[in-house]
This record gives C-alpha cells, sequence and structure tokens, in this order.
C-alpha cells in the first residue's frame, strides 16, 4: 500500500471510531446521573484498574499504548461527571468568597539583611512596608505564621542554578497561599575589603549564589564557602583576606571595593521570588496558579493527572517532586501553571484534582511581575 492508502484506511477507521467515543461520553452522562442517585464517588479505582487490565491483556505488542488510550478515556468520562456533579465544593466557594485585593503589607519578612536580593524583591513588589530580616527560610515562615510577618517573600528558582529545594519543602509543610510573584534579575559583583584579589583567602555566599557564579570562582582559583545570604556574607567580608558574592548594592552598603562586576555564569540570570500570605486573595487579573498535591502508587498517574491539564489547554510551567517526610518513596508534587481559576473550565479541572488526588492544596491564584 502507498502512504495516501493507508492514510485513507486510516481516515475511515477514525471516522468509525468517533461516533463510539461520542456514544461512550453519553453513557458517562447516564454513569453520573445513576451515581448521584446512589451517592457514588466519582472514581471507581478497582473497576479502572480492572479495565485497563483486560484491555492490556487482549492487546498484544500494543499493550502500552492500549493503557495509555484507555486511561485518558477514563479520565475524560471522569472529568464529564465531575462538572456534572459538581464536585469540589468547597474549593468552588473558596474561591467564590476570595477578596480581590492584595492582603494588607505593613511589615514582610525575607531572608539575610540590607541589600540581599530578597530585600531588593521586597522593595521592587512592595516599597512602603517595614523590611523583617530572618538568618533562614524556616524562621520567615514561622513569622508569617505568627502574624509577626504580614507576608514573607522567598526566592524558588533561578535561571541557572534550579530550584530552591527548601523552600519548596516549607511551601508544602505550611501550604500558604501565594498571592504574588516577581522574575528579578540577578547581577552578582565580587567584592571585598581588599583592593587585591590575590590577597583573598575565602570568598563567602549563599549556595545559590556560589553556584551561578561558579565559572568565576574557578578561574581565580577562589575557594567558597556557604553563608545564609548574599547580604550576610558581603558584612563577613568586612574581615581581612575575606571576599563576597553579592549585590552592588550589599557591597556598597557594608563599605566593600567592587572588584568585578557581573560575575554570574549567565547574563539572563534570574531568580523567580513568591509571596507568601496566611490569607488567600484572588486578583481578576491574575496569571499564574500555584497547587501541590501527592499521587496513589501506580503506575501511569502522574501522566494521567498532567494529560488533563494538556486537555484543559493550560500550560505547566513548573513541576517540582519533594519526598513526603516519614513516608518511604511517597512524595508531594508541586505545579505552577498558566492561568486564571476564575475560568469555569480551569476551576472544573481543579475541583476534579481536589476530589481526586491525596493532599490536594490549591495555593493562590497571582500576577507574577518582571
Amino acid at each position: 500500500m502507498t502512504l495516501k492508502e493507508i492514510r485513507s484506511q486510516i481516515d475511515r477507521i477514525d471516522n468509525e471510531l468517533l461516533p463510539l467515543f461520542l456514544r461512550r461520553m453519553e453513557c458517562a452522562k447516564q454513569v453520573a446521573e445513576a451515581k448521584k442517585k446512589e451517592n457514588y464517588p466519582v472514581f471507581n479505582e478497582k473497576r479502572e484498574q480492572e479495565i485497563l487490565r483486560n484491555v492490556s491483556e487482549k492487546s498484544g505488542e500494543f499493550k502500552g499504548e492500549t493503557k495509555i488510550l484507555y486511561s485518558g478515556l477514563m479520565a475524560m468520562s471522569r472529568s464529564l461527571q465531575h462538572r456534572l456533579l459538581g464536585s469540589g465544593s468547597p474549593l468552588r466557594e473558596e474561591v467564590e468568597t476570595a477578596p480581590g485585593e492584595l492582603p494588607k503589607a505593613d511589615t514582610v519578612a525575607c531572608l539575610g539583611r540590607k541589600g540581599s536580593f530578597s530585600h531588593e524583591a521586597l522593595l521592587r513588589l512592595y516599597p512602603d512596608a517595614m523590611p523583617l530580616f530572618f538568618p533562614d527560610f524556616p524562621a520567615i515562615f514561622t513569622a508569617v505564621e505568627s502574624g509577626d510577618a504580614d507576608l514573607g517573600i522567598l526566592p524558588v528558582e533561578n535561571s541557572s542554578s534550579g530550584s530552591v529545594g527548601e523552600v519548596y519543602d516549607l511551601i508544602l509543610k505550611y501550604r500558604f497561599s501565594i498571592v504574588g510573584a516577581l522574575s528579578l534579575p540577578i547581577r552578582h559583583c565580587f567584592a571585598s575589603s581588599e583592593c587585591d584579589l590575590k590577597n583573598i583567602q575565602i570568598v563567602y555566599s549563599h549556595p545559590q549564589a556560589i553556584r551561578q557564579c561558579s565559572a568565576f570562582l574557578s578561574s581565580h582559583s577562589l575557594k567558597a564557602e556557604p553563608f545564609s545570604s548574599t547580604a550576610e556574607a558581603a558584612r563577613k567580608a568586612q574581615s581581612p583576606g575575606t571576599g563576597a558574592v553579592c549585590s552592588l548594592y550589599a557591597a556598597r552598603e557594608y563599605g566593600l571595593h567592587v572588584l568585578a562586576r557581573d560575575i554570574q555564569d549567565s547574563s539572563g540570570n534570574r531568580t523567580r521570588f513568591i509571596v507568601i500570605s496566611r490569607k488567600m486573595c484572588l486578583p481578576p487579573d491574575a496569571g499564574k496558579i500555584s497547587l501541590c498535591f501527592s499521587l496513589p502508587h501506580r503506575t501511569g498517574t502522574l501522566y494521567a493527572v498532567l494529560a488533563r491539564f494538556a486537555a484543559a489547554g493550560l500550560n505547566l510551567t513548573k513541576i517540582e517532586s519533594r519526598p513526603i517526610p516519614g513516608k518511604n518513596f511517597e512524595y508531594d508534587f508541586y505545579l505552577d501553571f498558566s492561568g486564571n481559576v476564575r475560568d469555569p473550565s480551569t476551576l472544573d479541572l481543579l475541583c476534579e484534582l481536589c476530589d481526586e488526588l491525596p493532599r490536594f492544596t490549591f495555593l493562590g491564584n497571582y500576577v507574577e511581575l518582571e
């Protein structure tokens, strides 16, 4: 057969498949009505696993592809049932009643001290707020939890060195609302109380900054020692024989000589910061959604969940997995994607996932600035 003839055969098969698919979805509507009358949950794991077992046994060399096909069909069926049954009512109510205005921010917690990149992000987002400086990330979450700080600002990922794992662990532990984000250009300098690089024995900086400037440090044979923040490192570099990787702002703040500028490995180096709050708010122009959940221990469950985002036309921009404390090889997943939760189809999807996935938390819908 020629390629044209094979494609004609595929078209005929597709024409036969489509009516069958539509009939199956009509059956899903009837299933929803029956489940409503008998008060059954939408998701029946035992039945779905039986179906997947049966079809894979009949599929020969294509059993893997068959499982993907039928998993998708059943996911679409469940989605339709969820919509018809109004699933996720607590989340719907939370979204409908959430205020649209950003929370009041008289005090904002951030890492380090005056001159840190977190402080710079704070000044960009909340220039009139009082900054509260803390030595580590857990202290920022504690300050927000106790009410000592109205909000907290934290770095979550860098374009060069990747995710800040500790922050994601804390997000999944506390599950505060995310109410804002900022992508901040990060330009590092090398600064010291010394006037000559040859006199420097040790360099201080935050581990992320050290990774972002590894080429410069290696080329000058500089030994780097991790420090709690770039601003604290700048203060430490006031001592003889020491240097710091920090911002220009921090170098000037602590009276250091700037021996080299723009030492980051990547000229497009950026860090993404998020703003956490005890209270949720959903600005009308929000364009980024964050959520987290865990998954049952079954082959293909992550694929099946992500496929539902694709089916809804939603663009995932971040996925991070972190081990669940006290569980062996079980993970929480953190997701960012573009969208507005007030869009009916987006809210429908979140409500479906809320009903089906363990440890599901809607973390927020917010504006991300650059």
